[in-house]
C-alpha cells in the first residue's frame, strides 16, 4: 500500500471496510432492516384495504412491486442521509478521526473512503431486499398463473387468449427493468450520501445535515420544474427573481425525476440498455462533483 501520495486505491479501500463494519455495527440498522422486512410483507400479504373487485393478476403483481420499491426507497434516503450524517461526528467522538488524520493519510482519500463505505453499505441492504422481493413476486407470478389458468380451462376460454393472458401475467414478475428500476434506486441513494458527506464537512450539527439533506432530496424532485421555467419561460410572464432561483436550483440541485423510472418498471414496461447507462453516468457526475466540493471544504478544516 502506498503511504503517500493524493489517491491510492488499496488505502481508500481500507478506509471504506472499516466504514462499512462500524456502520452495520449500529442497531439503528438493524431496526431499519426490519422495517424494510415488514413493508416487502405487507406488500405479500394482501388486506381488505388492498384490493378492489375488479383487481386483475396483473394489478396484484403491480401492487406488490409498488409496496416493496416504496420501501426500498425510503430505506436507502434513510440509510445514505444518517449515516453519512454520522461518520465524521463519530470518528470525533471516538477520535479516529485525530489517529487517521496525523498520518499520511490524505483527506480525499479519507472522505472517498468513508463514502464507499456508505455505498457498500445500501448496495449490500438493497441487495438483499432485492433478492426477498424476486422470490416472493416469483413464488407469487407462479400462484397467479395456475388460478388463471384454472379460470381459462374452467371458463373454456380461447387458446389464443389464454396465451396472451399467460404473457401478460408472466411481464409482470421478474424482468431486468425491475432490477434496472431498483439500481436507480441504489444512484439515488449514492447521490445523497455525497451530498450528506459534503453538508456534514461544514456543518457541525448531525441534526442539521440530516435536516438539510432532506430538503435537498425534495428539492431535487422538482428541479426539471426549475429548468423548464429557467429555459422556456420569457417575455412579461417571466419574473426576473423566480427565473434566478429557477436558474440557481437547476445548477445546484441534482435532477432527482431522470430516476424515477419505477413507475415505468412496475408496471412492466421496458428499460433500455441506454437509458440505464446515461443513469449510471449522471450518478457519476452528481457524486463527482459534490465529493469534490466536500474535499474542498474540508481539506483545510482545523479540528
Amino acid at each position: 500500500m502506498r503511504r503517500n501520495g493524493f489517491f491510492s486505491p488499496a488505502r481508500i479501500l481500507v478506509i471504506a471496510g472499516h466504514t462499512f463494519t462500524h456502520l452495520v455495527r449500529m442497531k439503528v440498522f438493524y431496526f431499519l432492516a426490519v422495517f424494510a422486512i415488514l413493508m416487502l410483507a405487507m406488500s405479500y400479504f394482501e388486506g381488505p384495504w388492498s384490493r378492489a373487485a375488479d383487481d386483475s393478476a396483473e394489478q396484484v403483481l403491480i401492487d406488490i412491486k409498488g409496496w416493496a420499491s416504496g420501501a426500498m426507497l425510503i430505506f436507502s434516503i434513510i440509510i445514505a442521509i444518517a449515516s453519512t450524517a454520522l461518520l465524521i461526528p463519530k470518528d470525533l467522538e471516538d477520535r479516529t478521526l485525530y489517529t487517521i488524520l496525523s498520518k499520511p493519510v490524505p483527506r480525499f482519500d479519507y472522505l472517498l473512503g468513508k463514502l464507499l463505505g456508505v455505498f457498500c453499505l445500501i448496495g449490500i441492504s438493497l441487495l438483499l431486499m432485492d433478492v426477498m422481493l424476486s422470490v416472493i413476486l416469483h413464488y407469487r407470478t407462479e400462484q397467479l398463473l395456475v388460478e388463471e389458468m384454472e379460470i381459462a380451462k374452467a371458463l373454456k376460454w380461447p387458446k389464443e387468449y389464454v396465451e396472451t393472458r399467460y404473457a401478460d401475467i408472466s411481464s409482470q414478475g421478474v424482468t431486468w427493468s425491475l432490477q434496472a428500476g431498483i439500481g436507480a434506486l441504489f444512484m439515488k441513494a449514492c447521490i445523497m450520501a455525497a451530498i450528506a458527506l459534503l453538508i456534514s464537512t461544514f456543518s457541525s450539527s448531525t441534526l442539521f445535515t440530516i435536516v438539510i439533506s432532506v430538503v435537498i432530496f425534495c428539492i431535487g424532485h422538482f428541479t426539471a420544474d426549475a429548468r423548464n421555467y429557467w429555459l422556456h419561460t420569457s417575455g412579461k410572464d417571466a419574473s426576473k427573481h423566480v427565473k434566478f432561483l429557477s436558474q440557481a436550483a437547476a445548477l445546484v440541485f441534482p435532477d432527482f425525476q431522470l430516476f424515477n423510472i419505477n413507475d415505468a418498471t412496475n408496471k412492466g414496461k421496458v428499460i433500455s440498455p441506454d437509458l440505464f447507462v446515461h443513469l449510471v453516468k449522471l450518478t457519476f457526475f452528481y457524486t463527482g462533483i459534490y465529493s469534490i466540493l466536500a474535499w474542498f471544504t474540508f481539506r483545510k478544516k482545523e479540528f
